[in-house]
Parts: structure tokens; C-alpha cells; sequence
């Protein structure tokens, strides 16, 4: 057990998020990195939004409407499917991808 919690601790939100996107299952650092996209990707989207509104272009400002309701639907999509499957560790993936015992290998030589 007293491995488990050190390779935590050794473990980067860099590599942690390399992993996510590398093997199956969603862990916790991605899952960060998802929101902050989604927030920031939001917050583009309102400032786009009220640029075609004060031009009063209504077909600029329906365009950028539909693509918010894509935006929350997506999000709320993935809520969905992560509250279905949960989220997975960090080690749990490195096992996966076999990182976990060549990195345990060589702290023990």
C-alpha cells in the first residue's frame, strides 16, 4: 500500500492527463482539464453571443445559439456517462499501459 501512495504523489497533472487520453477509463486530472476547457469554451462562446447581439445580426446571434446548445448538451453528455462509469486512477491506468511495474523495476535497482 505504501507504493500506491507514493506514485501518487510522483505522478504529474501532465503525465496524469497524458495518461487519460492514452488509456481507457477517465481519472481525475483529465476530468479537470475537461471542465476548465468547457468553462473556458463557455466563456467564448457568451462573449461571441453578445458581440452578434449588440450588432444586431439575429442570424450570427441564432448561430451562435445553437452552437451553446451543443456545447451543453455535450457537457451534459458527459456528466452523464461519467456518472455511469466513474472515474478510474491514475496507477490503474499506468497498470494498464504497463508503465507502473518498469517505473517500480527501476526504483528497485
Amino acid at each position: 500500500m505504501e507504493g500506491s501512495t507514493s506514485t501518487s504523489k510522483d505522478i504529474s497533472s501532465a503525465k496524469a492527463v497524458m495518461m487519460g487520453a492514452l488509456a481507457s477509463g477517465v481519472n481525475g486530472p483529465t476530468w479537470f482539464v475537461l471542465k476548465i476547457t468547457f468553462l473556458l469554451l463557455c466563456l467564448c462562446f457568451a462573449a461571441m453571443l453578445s458581440l452578434a447581439l449588440s450588432s444586431k445580426n439575429f442570424m450570427i446571434a441564432g448561430h451562435v445559439l445553437l452552437l451553446v446548445v451543443i456545447l451543453v448538451v455535450l457537457f451534459g453528455l458527459l456528466n452523464w456517462f461519467l456518472a455511469q462509469t466513474g472515474l478510474v486512477s491514475v496507477e490503474k491506468q499506468m497498470e494498464e499501459i504497463g508503465i507502473l511495474e518498469k517505473e517500480n523495476v527501476e526504483k528497485d535497482e
